[in-house]
Order: C-alpha cells, then structure tokens, then sequence
C-alpha cells in the first residue's frame, strides 16, 4: 500500500530546543532523596495501618490499600527515572534505587529498563512496533489477519482483559519469566528481582502471617498495576496521536504529537509523578520527574502538545487500530467505513 502523504508539521528548532532542555536534565541529590522519603516512609506506614486495620475488619483494609496502590505508583516513577539514568546523577545511585524500587513494585530493573528503551527509540514508528509498547494493528493488518489473530488481538484490547487480568499477567507471568534475547545482567535482573520478592514475603509472613501478607499485598499491587497500564495506555492512545513509517517518521513529531499532557488533579499529578506531562520524558527522559512541569512553563514549543484530562482521555478506550488512510485511531465499528 503506498504510504499517504503526511502534512508536514511546523518546524522547530530541534538543536536549540535540545539545548535548552538540557538546563533541566540536572537531578538535585536533595529532591531525589526527598521524593524517596515521601514516597517510601508513608508507603511503609499505610502497610502498618493495613496490618492493625486488618484486625477489626478487612474491609477497613480496602481503602488503605486504594492510597498506598497510589504511593506504590510513585514509587515506580522513582524506579522510572532510574532506568533512564536520570533521578540521581550516580549511575551507581540509580542502579542501586533501581533495583530496590524494582523489588517493591515487582519489576525486574534491567530487564524492564531494556524493553522500555526499544519504546523510547520506536516511539510513534509503525515499523519498529512491538517493543514495550500497547500491541496496535493497523486497519489493514486487521483485515488481513487469521481469525485467530483477530480473536487475540479483540481480547488483547478488551479493557476488562486489558486492565484486569493485564496486571495479572505482567505480575505472575511477564516479568518472572526470561522471554526472548536477553543479556546476562537483563536475565539476572529478573532471577534477582523475583529471589528479592520471596525473601520480602517469607520476611512479611514470619513476621505478620502469610494470609495477612496477601490480603494486603495483592490488592495494593493490583490496583496500582491497573492505574499504571492505564497511565502508559492513554498516553499513546489519543484522538490526533502521531504515528509514521520509518522514511517519514520524526523525533520531535513523535514526541510532541505521539505523547500526550495528560493534565490531572494536582493531587493525582504529584501520585504519578507528573508522568501526565510524557511529551517532555519523550523529548529527553534524562529531565528528572520533578522538573518536567517547570519545562512545560518555560519552554513554549512544548505546550503545543496534545492535552487530555481525566474524563476526556475515557475515550480512548473506544481506539483499537490506526488507520494509515485517515492518519487516526479507529474502532473496530469503523473497519469496513476506512478501508475501500
């Protein structure tokens, strides 16, 4: 099929806009251990509360685990920003923090961080789909596929599979097992995250019971599992998102157009670790958490981004494949209206 021609977008001065991000790609060692201590200090305390709540009913435990999931999401931005070298200026430091966040949010740190560089580098491209990123058929893909393919894929971008057995399987499946090619330090990152989980729950057990450790451990990590898939999910699913071939495919493009400002209660913002502003992290994700809104108040060429809010971006649910006639995201109602 021969590829539409694409609008080109106006230009911008890529050189300076990178130098000037650079000013904020400066991590502040006090920040850093602040954000740790804010994040990891009432994190411990709610299982605490958790634990004691859980003797008068275990209903009262719910809406603990519901703000420590929130405090579990924080701290996987924290585990974020060390893969990409950028929460302190040590790469021991990040590696260190990595590692230990990893194991609390039960995610391997090199083998996660690997998979999510592919993302960054294939962002926005439709011929480097597949690594680290939400599977997406194009409309004549779709059409072309077995109906084994089609019933997969159907499944895969089902939101009650997507967001509920998704947490599911990257908790006992995606990242407990070694897929594919893989380095010595990637597979031992795996090996060693899931050896630090067991010591965790063999620890937690002996000293709180080991029914006690599920009830409070599984839903907290679900919860935060499912707000996290749908944080990673809206921010490359939006009406006017920007996908390309490779021979037209463009970094800044694909950054300010392919990521969304996904602008939150400020209360849910300071949860999630201003990840909402993702346009920026694709920009230059060596710009540390907590200096991506002063980026987006300063730097004018970045407010252009597509901006979605919390009830407005519900509708990206309705988004299943993209079409390269249209350039749009459509539904699986919209098959047979894009393709002649």
């Amino acid at each position: 099929m021969t590829q539409p021609s694409i609008p080109p977008s106006p230009k911008l001065d890529e050189r300076s806009l990178r130098q000037r991000l650079s000013a904020f790609r400066q991590s502040h060692r006090s920040r850093s251990i602040f954000q740790l201590l804010n994040s990891l200090l009432p994190y411990a305390a709610l299982w605490v509360l958790a634990y004691y709540a859980l003797a008068y009913s275990i209903w009262l435990v719910l809406p603990i685990s519901i703000i420590a999931a929130g405090f579990l999401v924080r701290i996987f931005i924290i585990f974020h920003d060390c893969g990409h070298w950028s929460f302190f200026r040590s790469d021991g430091a990040n590696q260190f923090w990595g590692v230990l966040t990893g194991i609390l949010t039960f995610t391997p740190f090199h083998y996660w961080r690997a998979s999510h560089a592919r993302h960054h580098a294939g962002s926005g491209n439709l011929d480097k789909r597949g690594h680290g990123d939400v599977w997406m058929m194009t409309v004549r893909e779709y059409l072309e596929a077995s109906r084994m393919t089609k019933l997969q894929y159907r499944l895969y971008r089902n939101p009650l599979v997507m967001f509920f057995l998704g947490p599911l399987y990257i908790t006992l499946v995606a990242y407990r097992f070694v897929r594919g090619k893989t380095t010595a330090k990637e597979r031992l990152s795996v090996y060693g995250t899931n050896l630090g989980i067991l010591a965790i729950a063999v620890l937690m057990s002996w000293l709180i019971g080991f029914k006690a450790y599920l009830i409070i451990q599984l839903p907290v990590l679900f919860i935060a599992q499912v707000g996290g898939i749908w944080l990673f999910y809206v921010q490359h699913q939006f009406d006017g998102v920007y996908w390309s071939r490779q021979r037209q495919w463009d970094f800044l493009s694909a950054s300010l157009e392919g990521g969304s400002y996904y602008k939150l209660p400020r209360i849910l913002q300071w949860f999630t670790g201003n990840i909402g502003y993702h346009h920026i992290h694709h920009l230059d994700s060596r710009v540390p958490n907590y200096h991506l809104p002063k980026v987006h108040d300063e730097l004018p060429e970045v407010q252009s981004a597509p901006t979605l809010r919390l009830f407005s971006s519900l509708k990206s649910l309705r988004y299943r494949l993209w079409d390269e006639k249209q350039r749009k995201l459509v539904g699986f109602g919209r098959v047979g209206e894009t393709v002649s």
